[in-house]
């Protein structure tokens, strides 16, 4: 049974495992370290060292070099050849005072060397400076951990918006693709305006989420072949309301609702939902608006064949400083050569 889940539930700050064959040994580390906020943990031998040091997952170990049957220097071997407990810091405590077995110690895989009779105070100083030290990289470990789950999430939400973002390509039949094309389009021109990686990332999805909000219209509008009355247009326009309200709750994606809400408000102001004019549209929004038209004018569609380029570049051209920002026109014509 790991029982370290215990400890750290129960705010206990370090596990010591003291390791030592004499109970006089085990007694005077006890001592010393009492009250200094470490949970204690004792094992006579080697085995029963090993065996602690899986159960407890200690902070530090405290190992006894002269033991009968296993040295303190084999357990520490032991211990390091083990992936689960190997990256336990441990530290040599012995009677012997040489150059020979300071060098077995580091040899063995120890991370300090105390010679007996030692003196509490640097005993304690050391463990100190130890357990703080494996306390900061548990602490970086667990944010790598995180920063692999974050990353891990982040590309489930994109595969997520991607899968959704096709969906609706397929619901209206007439612009499969469409969403993918003008958002990598919509990408490269904000790249070009000066826009950073992170403005790029909610652009994008915003882009392909562009006409999320038409889950809410009913198919005999969307699908109409012939012209829509003037109540059915009025059902449409409403879909980038329905995306403002699907989307807003989800606060990731927040900050991608630019394109969605504002994707067909124009530059004049004669646009939909909230008649915005000029730099009142989102710079997203803005970018955007001529990626759209410009895939929908060239691509074909059930009811015209795609546009020529030049005829679509003539039509964006006379739709500047009325459709769209003469400013990102001039852009797109720079980028888009």
């Amino acid at each position: 049974m790991d029982l370290s889940f215990f400890y750290k539930e129960h705010n206990v700050d370090s596990v010591v495992l003291i390791v030592d064959d004499e109970y006089a040994g085990r007694e005077t580390l006890q001592s010393i370290l009492e009250g200094e906020g470490y949970h204690l943990q004792m094992a006579e031998n080697g085995p029963q060292a090993i065996e602690k040091a899986k159960r407890f997952l200690p902070d530090v170990i405290l190992l006894d070099v002269m033991m009968p049957g296993m040295t303190g220097f084999e357990v520490c071997q032991r211990i390091r050849s083990d992936p689960e407990i190997a990256e336990i810091p441990i530290i040599m405590l012995t009677a012997l005072d040489d150059r020979e077995s300071l060098l077995a110690a580091l040899k063995a895989g120890a991370d300090d060397f105390i010679s007996k009779p030692f003196d509490r105070y640097e005993l304690r100083a050391r463990l100190l400076g130890i357990t703080r030290l494996n306390r900061y990289k548990k602490l970086l470990q667990e944010r790598t951990k995180l920063q692999q789950a974050n990353a891990q999430l982040l590309a489930a939400y994109e595969a997520t918006i991607e899968s959704l973002s096709h969906a609706m390509d397929l619901r209206d039949r007439e612009t499969e693709g469409h969403s993918r094309r003008v958002a990598e389009l919509t990408a490269r021109l904000a790249q070009a305006q000066g826009m950073n990686e992170d403005e790029i990332v909610h652009l994008r999805r915003g882009a392909l989420l562009h006409d999320l909000g038409k889950i809410g219209i009913p198919d005999d509008i969307l699908h109409k072949p012939d012209r829509l009355t003037n109540e059915e247009w009025a059902i449409m326009r409403k879909h980038p309301q329905f995306a403002y309200s699907m989307l807003y709750p989800i606060e990731y994606l927040r900050p991608a609702l630019d394109i969605p809400y504002n994707h067909h408000e124009k530059w004049d102001g004669t646009g939909y939902p909230r008649g915005l004019k000029g730099e009142e549209i989102p710079l997203a929004a803005r970018l955007f608006a001529i990626t759209d038209v410009w895939d929908a004018l060239t691509s074909d569609r059930p009811y015209r064949p795609a546009w020529s380029e030049q005829d679509a570049r003539a039509y964006i051209r006379d739709q500047s400083g009325r459709h769209f920002d003469p400013r990102v026109v001039k852009l797109f014509f720079e980028i888009f050569k």
